[in-house]
């Protein structure tokens, strides 16, 4: 959703990589570009105005003036106020001292909060609690019944003993849900309550009294981050009628500008907890503003990368599929296949190439990514027989054939497919053996073997160019004989003759007595 301000921020940047200092005037200029880009991006003019004065005052210091490299010091100047305007730090949870801890959810009609309780259930659950999904939105029909299938969907209880469109109260559901909570021993509670509009002063106070009835340790407010400079009005509605200690954010995946996400945070002084990416229960995750900052420049996001990995990936799996990529043979297109749908289950291609640094330059190509490609390479194996993907070596042309018929594909894609698994062999085979790649555990460049014994130097001087070879080293020790050995005078090659009358024991070396 930030793809414009990110295109408009990195084009100001790429500006000024160019340039050796800066002057007040490349300043002012830079200062205007990223007013415009947050003004498209439908960030509240508030926002932009502080924004801007502290980029400017900081650009125009000695942080700046003095760095070595003046455009990347302006660069992590926007970072670290991207980073304070959304939140500073990761807010998290407050959890009850005595459980169940209680969480309520309020916002506009519309806004995502029944699918965002499912989420937020599944996304603790994932972390060791147990909670239950409360049915307080009486109003809007088939709410209840919306809510019992996002709870049975992410493996988790419901209390609803109300049906609902219009029927039951809901003060009361709430209020004797937490006995429910405490007699079936959840520890955290979550509270869905009706869509209500900013003016809608009777469901307003409906959710005052759903408040005051249950005193929840967390009042999220769910906001939809396509509504734009419109968020701020109704979070201050909701701020002045309800009170909320967090911000939610749903439809982060939608074309919005990112408006919402900048604006929220500064007016009400609220933080964003969570955030919505998509429609699935498994597309929500703790909201990391210097994570966020990241993505919205371009810098990419690995470490949200790196967590949805280990959350995908078995520990043991991981280890075994190692070992087999390290000797290269034994990996087959079952092994293959494996990974292949280990990575699926991580999300969308397109979203975990777009974590990676540098992609937002790429945005067309990633925009040609297809899932469905994945699906048929799929279904392209599982057309095989077990022997077929043990031994891909025996897949002839009637057996490609075979293959083609059964996956609904051509025979080209087939081979494709094979050829490359082949290839893809024979470069972990060369990883294992470390042909190519330095450091690699295991390789021919790093095994020390032994240096073949070379020939016999011929030295330059013509004194030395004589002298006999090195005996070998099954030979005879040498006599003692001091410096020179046992050479006795008339023996000595031609050059080096000694003096006549010389007598080598009488030639006082140095350390002799």
């Amino acid at each position: 959703m930030f793809e414009t301000l990110s295109d408009r921020l990195t084009s100001v940047f790429s500006s000024l990589r160019s340039k050796g200092r800066l002057s007040d005037a490349d300043i002012d200029a830079t200062c205007r570009e990223i007013r415009i880009a947050l003004l498209e991006a439908d960030v509240a003019l508030p926002v932009v105005k502080d924004f801007v004065a502290h980029v400017k005052e900081r650009a125009r210091g000695a942080e700046v003036s003095q760095a070595l490299n003046p455009a990347q010091q302006v660069v992590k100047i926007v970072n670290d106020e991207l980073i304070e305007i959304l939140g500073g730090e990761t807010r998290r949870l407050r959890l009850a001292k005595t459980p169940p801890t209680v969480i309520m959810l309020a916002g506009l009609q519309g806004a995502g909060k029944t699918t965002l309780a499912g989420k937020l259930a599944r996304w603790l659950r994932d972390q060791n609690h147990a909670p239950l999904l409360v049915a307080c939105d009486l109003q809007r029909p088939n709410a209840v019944q919306q809510l019992s299938v996002m709870a049975e969907r992410a493996g988790v209880a419901v209390y609803a003993p109300e049906p609902g469109n219009g029927v039951g109260d809901p003060v009361r559901v709430a209020r004797e849900s937490i006995d429910h909570a405490r007699r079936q021993q959840h520890d955290v509670v979550i509270i869905d309550t009706a869509g209500r509009l900013g003016i809608d002063q009777e469901l307003m106070a409906q959710a005052a009294h759903i408040r005051d009835a249950v005193s929840p340790d967390e009042v999220l407010f769910v906001v939809d981050a396509m509504i734009g400079q419109d968020a701020v009005t109704t979070a201050q509605a909701f701020m002045d009628g309800v009170g909320f200690d967090g911000v939610v954010l749903t439809k982060l995946d939608g074309d919005a500008r990112g408006g919402a996400a900048l604006s929220v945070r500064h007016i009400t002084g609220r933080p964003i907890m969570f955030a919505s990416t998509g429609e699935k229960l498994e597309d929500f995750d703790a909201f990391h503003p210097d994570r966020m900052a990241g993505r919205i420049l371009d810098m990419g996001d690995i470490l949200t990368l790196i967590e949805q990995a280990q959350r995908t990936f078995d520990e043991a799996e991981a280890a075994k599929m190692a070992g087999k990529l390290a000797s290269g043979d034994d990996f087959t297109l079952d092994d293959f296949l494996e990974q292949m749908m280990m990575v699926r289950r991580m999300g969308p291609i397109k979203n975990l190439l777009g974590m990676m640094p540098g992609m937002g330059q790429m945005r067309d190509q990633l925009n040609q990514v297809d899932d469905r490609d994945l699906d048929r390479v799929a279904a392209i194996i599982r057309s095989m027989t077990p022997g077929e993907r043990s031994e891909p070596k025996i897949i002839n042309g009637s057996r490609r054939a075979r293959i083609a018929r059964g996956s609904g594909v051509s025979v080209t894609e087939v081979n494709n497919l094979v050829t490359r698994f082949f290839e893809a062999q024979k470069m972990m085979k060369r990883m294992s053996q470390g042909i190519g790649i330095p450091g690699m555990p295991g390789g021919k460049r790093n095994q020390k073997q032994a240096k073949p014994k070379k020939g016999r130097r011929v030295s330059g001087d013509p004194r030395k160019a004589g002298l006999p070879k090195e005996p070998a080293a099954d030979a005879p020790a040498k006599q003692p004989g001091g410096m020179l050995g046992n050479l006795t005078p008339g023996k000595l090659p031609k050059g080096l003759e000694l003096p006549p009358g010389f007598d080598p024991s009488k030639f006082n070396l140095p350390g002799q007595k």
